[in-house]
């Protein structure tokens, strides 16, 4: 597609291939600049409706305003159901994106939304290392659930921090829920922005005599000051992400595992109306036990 930028600061999309009566499948991460990236997908959205396409998909491998799922604050917006309507509102049949920061986000739209995890490729970068005395940590109870299931993956134990947030770049854990003495830790988080509540957790780990930390995310955002304070820190071993959000600058110690072929699989199959859910088979334990590696 081309996009041409009027003297008002207006963008116009333009598709540059036919979609008539197409399955078109536009792919666009929310990413810094958001609200560019999501006007964008907007437009590109109206064109593809305005060009007959039969099926338009959204592609969003991170999808931002998941993070604005509740009122917990008066006279606030909810910005992941408002940004789920305009998605609607602009002709979307479909929405394909990967580890919704809260899982009630998939409820707020009202099309079909296939909703992807990570944590079988992640599990697989640990896989055939020395995993002798590691426990998996969640940096919240809120995301204990997933812990769990990628500790699982590996046979592994799993602890949570209880979190407090006072800030957007500022936490207060005050308690770990479970055994890390004496142990090296694996810390799963499905987003890591600022960095806060890593650098607040890996505190407290060592606090408890944590001995030190891999850190794994699906969305590696490392916004403000995290690269610096992932780097700086002594307790960290190593830093793995996927590719839903384009690599930082300044952090060639980054390991990045590569979640395309999962986005790639999904698509064929939602193309071929074959089952999205058993790619994870093996995956989530909600579908099947455990397996070695993924499904395709």
């Amino acid at each position: 597609m081309e996009i041409h930028r009027f003297s008002n600061d207006c963008l116009q999309v333009q598709l540059q291939v036919n979609c008539r009566q197409r399955d078109v499948y536009i792919v666009q991460p929310l990413v810094p600049p958001t609200q560019e990236h999501l006007m964008e997908l907007l437009l590109m959205i109206d064109a593809a409706r305005g060009a007959s396409a039969a099926q338009i998909t959204a592609v969003m491998p991170h999808y931002a305003y998941a993070r604005s799922d509740k009122k917990d604050a008066s006279r606030i917006s909810i910005g992941a159901r408002l940004v789920a309507d305009l998605l609607v509102a602009a002709g979307v049949d479909r929405v394909l994106t990967m580890a919704l920061h809260a899982p009630q986000v998939h409820g707020f739209f009202s099309v079909p939304v296939d909703h992807l995890t990570a944590i079988g490729v992640l599990a697989e970068h640990f896989r055939g290392t020395d995993l002798t005395n590691t426990v998996v940590v969640s940096p919240d109870l809120g995301n204990a659930k997933t812990a769990t299931q990628f500790a699982r993956l590996l046979g592994l134990p799993v602890a949570a921090g209880s979190k407090q947030r006072l800030a957007d770049d500022r936490v207060v854990i005050d308690a770990i829920v479970g055994d890390v003495a004496g142990k090296k830790a694996i810390v799963l988080d499905d987003e890591i922005a600022t960095g806060g509540s890593i650098i607040e957790l890996l505190d407290r780990l060592k606090d408890l005599g944590c001995t030190q930390a891999a850190v794994a995310t699906t969305h590696g955002l490392f916004a403000g000051k995290a690269v610096e304070r992932l780097r700086s820190h002594p307790s960290i071993t190593e830093v793995i992400s996927t590719d839903t959000v384009p690599r930082p600058d300044g952090f060639p110690e980054l390991q990045v595992s590569s979640v395309s072929g999962l986005f790639a699989e999904a698509i064929k199959r939602i193309h071929e109306g074959e089952s999205v859910s058993s790619l994870f088979d093996g995956v989530d334990p909600t579908h099947a036990p455990p397996q070695p590696k993924l499904p395709f």
